[in-house]
This record gives C-alpha cells, structure tokens and sequence, in this order.
C-alpha cells in the first residue's frame, strides 16, 4: 500500500511558546528544530513508507528537510496543525497514494519499528493518543480522506467520533515511542529523564539538551575573584 507520511512543522522561531517560562526563545527554536531532524531521520527508516510530506512556510525547515525521498508542501496559510495536514492530504489524493501516517515534528522518541507495526494493522484509521490518553500524537487514514483531522485538545474522542460517524473500520493504538510530544517544561523533564535511559535515540534533541544544560550550568558557575 503506498503510504505517504505527512509531517507539518511551524515555524522554528515561533514554535514551544509553551516552553517559554523555562527556555529562551533560541534554545526553544534549536530544540524544535532538532526534534524535527530526528523525526524525519525516523520516518525515512521506517519500512513501507515511500515519501515524507514536510509541511512548512519556514524556510529553515524547508533547508532542513533536503535529503531523499523528502517532499515540502508550502503551508501559505499557517492555519495550523489540522489545516496543514490536510495540505499533506491532499497532495496525497493528488499522487495517488492511498495511506498517509500524520505525525508532529515534536515526538523525537519515535521509534521506525513501532511506527511499522502501526502501519501493519488492517484498518482505515487508527488513532494514536499521547501520554495523556485526550490527544492524539498520529493518525494512520486509509485512504487519507477516511476522516478529516482535527487535532488539538480533546482531538482523541473527535477522531474516533469522526470514524463512528463515516462508518470505517477504526481503533485506538497505544504505540510508546509516540506518546511524549513536547509542549511544556514537564514534556521537556520527561523526555531528558527517558533519555537517560536509552542509548542512541533522538540523537540531534540529545544534544540540543545537552548544550541546554551546558548553558544552564556556564550562568550559575561562581564568577571568579
């Protein structure tokens, strides 16, 4: 089944305003771009997945974004994640492929097995929720017109809604590598504490938390006399 995966990214420099209590807006732009490498890097190793879709008006991702089997879609409008979804959607009818996985750029835990045994399943939508159990962190729709996306707070029990109501096969997926996203100050605690515990995952975010808690160390060392 071709699949396309379809991977929207706001803009580096406005993204994690959530973030901004405890993080200054370049290491908040450096931490978003660095979870969107290690989200593509993934998508690009899972298995039966033939492109990724980045949707972007940013010009730094759409540099970023360069490598193979990669396509960016202009998001001229920036309506938002469920708007620039269907951006992806759509190019998707257009070139005849007929699944799309939709994922945030903000859920570098992702693992390219987990996702593969998410697309082996035999059904038109399947709904992955976040770690709070009321979100929804991806959406696999066969085809990619099965439902409309409605991310957001609450987007759970719409999705499921949506399928109930087009009456196509349908259930919700607990997939682990997808249930941290990153949106507040304990996401971001989260998801240091999970990697370190792992070795050689979300390599490009690793780091980027690393230089953090460089930086963070350099301004409370002792000034010397």
């Amino acid at each position: 089944m071709r699949t396309l995966a379809i991977l929207p990214v706001k803009s580096f420099g406005a993204a994690k305003q959530r973030l901004a209590p405890a993080l200054g807006s370049g290491s908040r732009q450096a931490l978003a771009q660095a979870m969107f490498s290690d989200v593509l890097t993934s998508l690009r190793r899972v298995p039966g997945i033939e492109w990724v879709a980045v949707v972007t008006a940013d010009p730094v991702a759409e540099a970023a974004a360069g490598g193979g089997r990669v396509r960016v879609l202009r998001d001229t409008e920036q309506a938002g994640q469920s708007a620039a979804a269907l951006i992806g959607i759509r190019r998707a009818l257009a070139d005849g492929f007929e699944r799309v996985l939709l994922v945030p750029g903000d859920t570098p835990l992702l693992d390219p097995g987990e996702v593969a045994g998410l697309l082996s399943r035999d059904r038109s939508v399947s709904i992955v929720p976040d770690r709070h159990g009321t979100g929804t962190n991806a959406l696999v729709l066969a085809p990619p017109d099965a439902i409309e996306p409605s991310f957001g707070p609450g987007s759970r029990s719409r999705h499921e809604a949506a399928a109930e109501a087009a009456g196509v096969s349908h259930a919700v997926e607990v997939v682990p590598s997808l249930m941290l996203d990153v949106d507040t100050a304990e996401d971001l605690a989260t998801l240091a504490t999970t990697l370190g515990h792992r070795r050689g995952s979300a390599p490009a975010t690793r780091g980027a938390l690393s230089q953090l808690d460089r930086s963070r160390a350099r301004r409370h060392s002792p000034v010397p006399a």
